[in-house]
């Protein structure tokens, strides 16, 4: 296993990171019912990452329902010191509980919110605490020093951010500079050969500010893992059929040449398609580590080689080609102008 900084911090985390949302067997209330594991099965899976180096593990408090991953991610900690082998990550945000603060990054609910979820990890601290997406009915100055009221507390170690517009990012970045506030060391956003527009603009921001990109869903809701063919109907029990609704966005022509080269380098790898996926994002320099899901043991003893495979400057530009997207206005121009943007 290949151990990187977390983003411009000094902590060092695998390069594969395990996303723990399917943890835990969710009822029909939630988005995850029919596609997660139950508890036992989840403990199974983080023996099996931890031995196998993976370090870095992340959660939310929106994960199931109720809190249930982390309530998981608690009842496994209980066992063998496991808790200090584990860099952990979570997330706040989204909507918990009811009332007219049930959701947000008000320094009210981040205090709230920090408080539940260190009772339901069992924990005395969270070594990466990210919002799950920006807040705009919240100025960033509060956030921010929410946020730096935990670290100072140690309740916190690190903060993140996920799923942020880049001139929120920009702006908050210099915020936290310019009024001595933490800053955010890693922004988690959705990065995969499907998912490209990142690029735009949020992996020259992190490559400027020294971020480290956590992407998820790297394999693109499993699309990307080998189960899926041109013309084929998605197979029955995968996430895609039970999630029509997406099946449909990833039926796209783009989507299916893109399957074609992850098919055709994996073969002249001797690799599976989602290591070929995983191996790409780790070859970008600004990614820190690749956050996959596993519902068995055997998906993640399929996705642990990725951490190690190398592929040729030709596969990875091979992949690049097939997975190019529309730059558009105005990346597009001054791309033609001067070759960058």
């Amino acid at each position: 296993m290949e151990y990187r900084n977390l983003g411009a911090s000094g902590v060092k985390v695998s390069s594969l990171c395990l996303g723990t949302m399917t943890f835990g067997e969710a009822d029909e209330k939630s988005f995850m019912h029919k596609v997660s594991c139950d508890e036992r099965t989840a403990f199974a899976i983080m023996d099996r990452a931890l031995d196998a180096g993976v370090n870095f593990i992340d959660t939310a408090d929106v994960y199931g329902q109720d809190g249930l991953s982390e309530r998981v991610l608690g009842q496994w900690f209980l066992g063998g010191g496991k808790r200090d082998r584990v860099v952990l990550a979570t997330k706040f945000r989204f909507t918990m509980g009811d009332g007219p603060n049930r959701a947000g990054s008000s320094r009210y609910r981040i205090v709230r919110c920090v408080e539940d979820s260190l009772r339901r990890l069992k924990t005395d601290r969270i070594d990466l605490y990210q919002i799950h997406m920006q807040d705009v009915t919240v100025p960033e100055e509060e956030t921010l020093r929410a946020l730096d009221d935990l670290v100072r507390a140690g309740k916190v170690l690190y903060v993140g951010c996920s799923n942020y517009a880049a001139y929120r990012l920009v702006d908050s970045l210099w915020l936290a500079k310019s009024i001595h506030r933490e800053r955010f060391v890693t922004l988690q956003a959705q990065y995969s050969l499907v998912a490209r527009e990142l690029e735009r603009e949020h992996v020259p921001l992190c490559r400027q500010w020294g971020l480290g990109i956590l992407p998820w869903s790297p394999l693109a809701g499993g699309f990307l893992s080998g189960k899926y063919r041109r013309d084929a109907p998605a197979p029955a029990g995968t996430r895609l059929d039970v999630w029509k609704e997406r099946w449909g966005r990833y039926d796209t022509p783009r989507n299916w040449d893109i399957i074609d080269a992850v098919v055709a380098v994996a073969e002249e790898v001797g690799a599976t398609p989602a290591q070929v996926a995983l191996a790409w994002l780790l070859h970008k320099p600004e990614v820190t580590s690749v956050i996959f899901g596993a519902r068995t043991v055997a998906q993640v003893d399929d996705n642990l080689p990725a951490a190690s495979l190398r592929l040729a400057p030709e596969h990875v530009q091979r992949l690049d080609d097939a997975s190019a997207f529309e730059l558009g206005y105005p990346y597009d121009f001054m791309a033609r102008i001067q070759g960058a943007w």
